[in-house]
This record gives structure tokens, C-alpha cells and sequence, in this order.
């Protein structure tokens, strides 16, 4: 006979890990976002979660793993946001642009530890820098796509369509970085309304 998962309170050994693992993804957000890769050390994680290193080993081998889950997790709720809003907006292509490029802007600055992260300091770590990379070329992807839907037949032909969304999606992310830092007299609504000017003119012919 199998033996039965024991259960602690009512939670079983498994919801205990995962609370366990959200916790370390929330601590190294709080410190990653606030302080900076560089002073988020394993040691420090494990403290601002409450957890011992032989909790951390629970759920992922080193630092980097856990950063890179944590962006990929930021960037996972990027798309839904987008898609989301994609899908919710009526309208032309100019209104449905711009509720997905203003639910991008908004999951990276309400939070901005978030686009700190995602943006800020996953370029300053190898590991995180290629991920970085990966995720730009898919939004861009994205884009791509999302053009070819609201514009059909006038969509621009490969491979503008491919220079023209990495354009779009790089100033975009350039431009969320100055606003994090401080370094902009735009607001986030100024960006997103660029943004959207940009997407609606220079991705179709």
C-alpha cells in the first residue's frame, strides 16, 4: 500500500513546499527590487523569507536559479496582462494597443520592484542577461503577432516586422528604465501614449 502524504494542520507536504518556495520568491523580489542583485546574497533570501539554506536547496540549486525563476514569473504576468487586456478591449487597433501597452507599463511601475527586476537588474548578472534577451526577442514576437491580427493584410512584411517590434519593444523597456530611475520628465502615460503612436504607425505598410 501507498502511504498517505502526511498532513500538518490541515496542509499537506506539498502546499508546505510550494508556500515555502513563494516565500523565497518574494523575498528575493523585495530585495532584488529594493537593494540590487549584487547585495542579494542565498544567505540574505533565506533570511527575509524566515527559512534555513536547507529550505532553500528544497526548491532551487543556487541564487541565479531562483532569479531566473523569479523573472520568468514577472514576464509570465506580463503576457497575461497583455493578453488580457488585448482580449477585454473593443475598438480599433489604436485603443487595443494601447490597453495592452499600458497593462505592460503598469504590471512593471505599480510594482516597481517588478521592472526593476525584469528590466533593471537582470542586466547586470550573465544568467539573468541572456534570459533578459530571450524574453525582449519574444515580446517582440509577440508584437509581431498582435499586428498581424489588428492590421491583416497591411501589417509590415518580414523582416520589418521583426525591426520594428524589437524597436518598439527596446525604446519601450529603455524608456520604463528612466522612468524607474528618475531620469524622464515623462510619465507612464506619456510613454504609453508614444508607445502606442509608435505601434499604430510603424508596424503596418
Amino acid at each position: 500500500m501507498n502511504a498517505t502524504p502526511r498532513r500538518y494542520r490541515g496542509v499537506s507536504a506539498e502546499e508546505r513546499r510550494a508556500a515555502r518556495r513563494r516565500r523565497l520568491l518574494d523575498a528575493a523580489l523585495e530585495l532584488v527590487g529594493t537593494r540590487g542583485v549584487e547585495r542579494t546574497t542565498m544567505t540574505a533570501i533565506c533570511a527575509e523569507a524566515g527559512l534555513t539554506e536547507r529550505y532553500f536547496y528544497e526548491s532551487f540549486t543556487a541564487r541565479d536559479q531562483l532569479l531566473l525563476a523569479l523573472v520568468d514569473e514577472i514576464a509570465d504576468q506580463v503576457r497575461t496582462a497583455v493578453l488580457a487586456a488585448l482580449s477585454d478591449t473593443e475598438g480599433d487597433a489604436a485603443a487595443r494597443a494601447h490597453a495592452a501597452l499600458a497593462a505592460f507599463a503598469a504590471l512593471l511601475t505599480d510594482d516597481p520592484r517588478k521592472g526593476r527586476v525584469a528590466i533593471i537588474e537582470s542586466a547586470t548578472v550573465p544568467t539573468l542577461r541572456q534570459r533578459r534577451h530571450e524574453l525582449y526577442r519574444d515580446f517582440a514576437a509577440l508584437v509581431v503577432t498582435q499586428a498581424r491580427t489588428l492590421f491583416g493584410d497591411r501589417a509590415l512584411p518580414t523582416p520589418r516586422d521583426e525591426i520594428s517590434a524589437r524597436l518598439l519593444v527596446g525604446g519601450l523597456g529603455e524608456l520604463v528604465t528612466a522612468w524607474l530611475q528618475s531620469e524622464t520628465s515623462a510619465s507612464i502615460d506619456d510613454i504609453v501614449d508614444e508607445a502606442t503612436r509608435w505601434f499604430t504607425v510603424g508596424m503596418h505598410a
